[in-house]
C-alpha cells in the first residue's frame, strides 16, 4: 500500500475528446476508501479520480474532484477478493446523447445501474493521460497517500484517439464461460496511449504499446503471479468477525489477530477450499510477543470460528502450535513437533486423496512425515474425523490460543512468491510449473489455485 506509477503531462493527444481505458483489477482491502487511478492539470475543476468509498460502490469523476465535475456512481459493490474484475471505460464527448458520451463495462458487460449519473457536455475536452500529472495506483493529491490502491492491477491500456468498447480487450472462453484477456488486442492506441503488462518486475511502468510512454514506480510494489487467467488464494477479508476480527495487509497474505479479545483469536482462512487432491502452502512466522501461541490450521467450519471468534481453535481443526510445536485434531494431542518463532518456514502438505496433512518446519516435515508417503500417511496427521466439515471443503488458516496482548501473524505463500513484501530466497515451482516457493513442494503436491483446482478437483 503506497506504492504507484506516475506520469508528467503528455504530448498533444491525438483526439482530446474520445479516448479508452482498460485494465484488469482484483481487490483486496474492503470498506475503505481506494484510489485506482488519478489525474490532475493544476485546476480543481480539472481533476479526475476512479475510487471506491467505504461501501465498496465504484466512482468514477469527470473533471472536478469529490462533490464537483460529473461523476458516475455504481449501485454495484465490488466485494469478491477471490476475483478479477475488466474494467473499460469509453469516453467519446462527441455523441449527442449524453449517456453515449461516457460507458462503463464490467467483464464484458456494460454498467447501467448507477446511484449518481452525471454525464460531461457535448464535445467537452478531456485532460486525463495528456495534459494533466496522472497517477495509476493513488489520487493526483498526495495528501491521500493513505488511500492508494490496495490490490493488484494488470494490462492497463489507454487509447488516445478512439472509443473502443469492451470487446476489443476480453471475450468469453468457449468451454467455460468465463471473461478472459485478449493479450494482444488489435487497438491504435495514438500519441498519448499506452499499455503497462507489469510484466517487467525491475521496470513494473514499462510501456509495451510502442510509444515510449514509460510510468515511473513509486514506493515498492511487488509483482504477482495471480492473473486473471489463474487466481492464487489469499486469505478472505469477508470471512471474519463483525468486530474485532484480525487485520489483514499485502494483498490480504499478511494476517494479524486482534488483542482486544481473551483466547482463540482468529486470524482468517483462505479464499479457496479444496475436497481432494494434493496441497501446498507456506508461511512465515512472526510472533509479536515472546509467548505468542501462533496457530496454523486446517478446517472445515472457517465461517463457524468467524462468527463467534470464540471458538476454540482446537475444535474442528488441524492445528500447529508455535509454543510447544504440539500438533492436534478436535483437541487431542497427535504429537510434539518443533517450537517456531520470528522468522521460521512453516510448510502444510494436505493430501485429501489419502486423507493427512503433514506439517514442515524450515524444509524437514515434523513427527518424520513422509508427505509422499500415500495411504500409510508416515508422520501425518489423518484428516478423517475432523469433527466437522460444515463449510463443505478444507480451508487453510491462522490463529492463536492466547489472546490478551500477544498476536499471531504470518505471512503466508500461497504461490505468489513473497512473505509480505519479501521475495523468497528460492523459487520452487509445483509440477505443473505453477507457484514460487521458498522450499520445492512434495512431489504430486499443488499450488492452491484455480488451475490446479480445475486440474485436480474435476480430473
Amino acid at each position: 500500500m503506497g506504492a504507484y506509477l506516475s506520469h508528467g503531462a503528455f504530448s498533444t493527444p491525438t483526439e482530446a475528446k474520445k479516448f479508452t481505458i482498460s485494465f484488469w483489477f482484483k481487490r483486496s482491502e474492503l470498506g475503505a476508501v481506494n484510489y485506482l487511478l488519478g489525474a490532475y492539470d493544476g485546476s480543481s475543476t480539472n481533476s479526475s479520480d476512479f475510487v471506491f468509498g467505504t461501501g465498496d460502490n465504484l466512482a468514477l469523476y469527470f473533471g472536478g474532484n469529490a462533490g464537483s465535475g460529473y461523476l458516475l456512481q455504481t449501485n454495484r459493490v465490488f466485494r469478491d477478493v477471490n476475483a478479477w474484475y475488466h474494467f473499460v471505460y469509453e469516453v467519446d464527448t462527441t455523441q449527442a446523447t449524453d449517456s453515449n458520451r461516457v460507458k462503463v463495462y464490467i467483464n464484458g458487460v456494460q454498467e447501467t445501474s448507477f446511484s449518481t449519473e452525471q454525464y460531461p457536455p457535448q464535445n467537452a475536452t478531456t485532460f486525463i493521460f495528456n495534459s494533466a500529472n496522472n497517477k495509476i495506483g493513488q489520487q493526483w493529491d498526495a495528501s491521500t497517500a493513505a488511500y492508494s490502491w490496495d490490490g493488484s492491477m494488470t494490462h492497463f491500456h489507454f487509447i488516445d484517439g478512439t472509443a473502443y468498447d469492451a470487446s476489443s480487450f476480453g471475450e468469453t472462453d468457449a468451454t467455460t464461460g468465463i471473461w478472459k484477456p485478449k493479450t494482444a488486442p488489435s487497438v491504435t492506441y495514438g500519441t498519448n496511449g499506452f499499455f503497462l503488462k507489469f510484466e517487467n518486475s525491475g521496470s513494473l511502468g514499462t510501456d509495451s504499446s510502442g510509444n515510449g510512454n514509460n510510468f515511473t514506480v513509486n514506493g515498492t510494489p511487488t509483482q504477482t503471479v495471480d492473473t486473471p487467467s489463474n487466481v492464487f488464494a489469499t486469505l478472505n477479508p469477508l470471512n471474519v468477525p463483525t468486530s474485532n476480527g484480525p487485520t489483514f495487509a499485502n494483498g490480504n497474505t499478511t494476517s494479524t489477530t486482534n488483542t482486544t479479545l481473551g483466547t482463540y483469536q482468529f486470524g482468517g482462512t483462505s479464499t479457496l477450499g479444496v475436497t481432494k487432491g494434493k496441497w501446498y502452502i507456506e508461511a512465515k512466522a512472526t510472533i509479536d510477543v515472546t509467548y505468542s501461541r501462533n496457530i496454523l490450521l486446517i478446517t472445515g467450519e472457517a465461517t463457524t470460528f468467524a462468527r463467534t471468534n470464540s471458538t476454540s481453535l482446537s475444535n474442528s481443526t488441524i492445528t500447529y502450535a508455535s509454543e510447544g510445536g504440539e500438533v492436534r485434531k478436535n483437541s487431542s494431542l497427535e504429537y510434539t513437533g518443533s517450537t517456531y518463532n520470528t522468522g521460521d518456514i512453516i510448510q502444510i502438505a494436505l493430501d485429501l486423496d489419502n486423507g493427512y496433512v503433514y506439517f514442515g518446519k524450515n524444509n524437514t516435515w515434523q513427527n518424520s512425515g513422509v508427505p509422499t508417503s500415500g495411504a500409510t500417511g508416515t508422520g501425518g496427521v489423518s484428516t478423517i474425523a475432523i469433527s466437522s466439515t460444515t463449510d463443505g471443503a478444507y480451508f487453510f488458516g491462522q490463529g492463536d490460543n492466547t489472546g490478551g496482548t500477544a498476536l499471531s501473524k504470518f505471512d503466508f505463500n500461497f504461490g505468489n512468491g513473497y512473505f509480505g513484501t519479501t521475495a523468497v530466497a528460492s523459487g520452487n515451482a509445483d509440477d505443473n510449473g505453477l507457484g514460487i516457493f521458498e522450499y520445492a513442494p512434495p512431489t504430486g503436491y499443488y499450488a492452491l489455485c484455480t488451475k490446479n483446482i480445475n486440474a485436480q478437483e474435476y480430473s
